[in-house]
């Protein structure tokens, strides 16, 4: 019944337009509005009835408490994605603290930041070069445009990711970490344990491995790996385009796990990063860009070293956000930073530092402010997913 409800308001329109292309047929297409966040909540639907089944964790006592892991606003509308025998015990006995709500309030205020003040900067960038006419895009816009929308989405999908995390535990919720540096990856494979990390779990106890994982052969669990990350890629929107790239990624995966992995170990660390990042910038612009031939067509300009000498989209207020992505998106690289992070993220500090963390963090939250005042509305992107 939940994957009935997702199918007809997500993708009957879908099926029902490609179907009519293929045949030529003249089929009267419905316009069925998307209810939002519809494909968070039922996977999360899904894990009750599987987890309750499996016997994992018994049913909850009452309709209203099983209400409030569905509708639990924070992760309501965007993940991350929580299975429920993760919150099924806070539900009926949660623990609120002074600890938790201080750093849930740094977290929230460290989303906000790198929603307003890193995603929508740079995403300014990306909307204008993907909104040109494709004749006109040459290698430096086809980059520009691509390396915009890979920061933006992260910037904009981990911020909500770490709002929605520090809104849960300032109610006394502690709900799982989404994302993990994912731009540091050496390969693909680890992209996927650092990039959407719920849903990656999602998918893995709940599809991969029901359909045999790797543990029926060679040849299935090719299969497995390509049904999985075709169906995320599908997850993702209702187009030929995401189809693509969830099969664009399933190949890499499968790749990496019969040769390209071995290859790897033979190449020194940076150049891996750096060969995974290529990777991941060229698969987004299949994400953002729903024709697939413009896709197509944009991805050849960037390979293709075609310069026309226009360096318009290289002003200064671009370059100050690129430079600020790139540093955030990588700093962990330096052992320093890496330690400074995971001190933020496990609220590892002395008393006098959780007065410095909250000055802090009301001085980050009145910059967003006005980074708010100052810019357009502009909506988190997995809104729409």
């Amino acid at each position: 019944m939940n994957l009935g409800l997702l199918f007809y308001f997500k993708y009957a329109g879908f099926f029902l337009e490609s179907i009519s292309s293929l045949f030529g047929l003249d089929m009267s297409v419905p316009k069925i509005l998307l209810p939002i966040g519809i494909s968070f909540y039922t996977f999360e639907s899904i894990t009750y009835v599987v987890d309750v089944y499996r016997g994992i964790h018994p049913p909850l006592k009452n309709f209203w408490q099983y209400q409030t892991y569905i509708l639990l606003f924070p992760k309501l509308i965007a993940g991350p994605i929580v299975r429920f025998h993760e919150i099924a015990d806070q539900i009926t006995d949660r623990k609120e603290t002074y600890d938790k709500k201080i750093h849930g309030l740094m977290l929230f205020c460290i989303g906000l930041a790198k929603k307003v003040v890193l995603a929508n900067t740079i995403g300014k960038q990306a909307d204008e070069v993907f909104a040109m006419d494709i004749q006109n895009i040459d290698t430096v816009a086809a980059w520009v445009g691509a390396l915009s929308y890979t920061f933006q989405i992260y910037f904009d999908f981990s911020g909500y990711s770490d709002m929605a995390i520090g809104l849960c535990k300032m109610m006394g919720f502690d709900i799982p970490e989404n994302f993990n540096n994912p731009y540091i990856s050496q390969s693909i494979t680890e992209f996927w344990r650092r990039w959407h990390i719920t849903l990656g779990r999602w998918m893995k106890n709940y599809l991969y491995i029901p359909l045999g994982g790797n543990k029926l052969g060679k040849i299935r669990t090719l299969f497995n790996l390509w049904i999985v990350f075709l169906l995320s890629g599908l997850w993702h929107g209702a187009g030929w385009n995401f189809i693509v790239w969830g099969i664009y990624h399933g190949s890499f995966l499968v790749a990496e796990r019969y040769f390209l992995l071995k290859v790897y170990e033979r190449v020194p660390s940076l150049i891996r990063v750096i060969l995974t990042f290529l990777i991941v910038v060229t698969g987004w612009v299949f994400f953002r860009v729903e024709n697939i031939h413009h896709a197509s067509y944009i991805i050849a300009k960037m390979y293709s070293f075609h310069f026309s000498g226009n360096m318009r989209y290289l002003l200064n207020d671009f370059l100050f956000s690129f430079v600020l992505c790139i540093v955030f998106s990588f700093f962990v690289l330096i052992p320093f930073f890496e330690k400074v992070q995971l001190k933020i993220y496990r609220f590892d500090f002395s008393y006098s530092e959780k007065w410095k963390a909250v000055l802090a963090s009301v001085l980050l939250y009145y910059i967003s402010l006005s980074y708010i005042a100052a810019l357009d509305f502009n909506p988190f992107i997995y809104f729409r997913f």
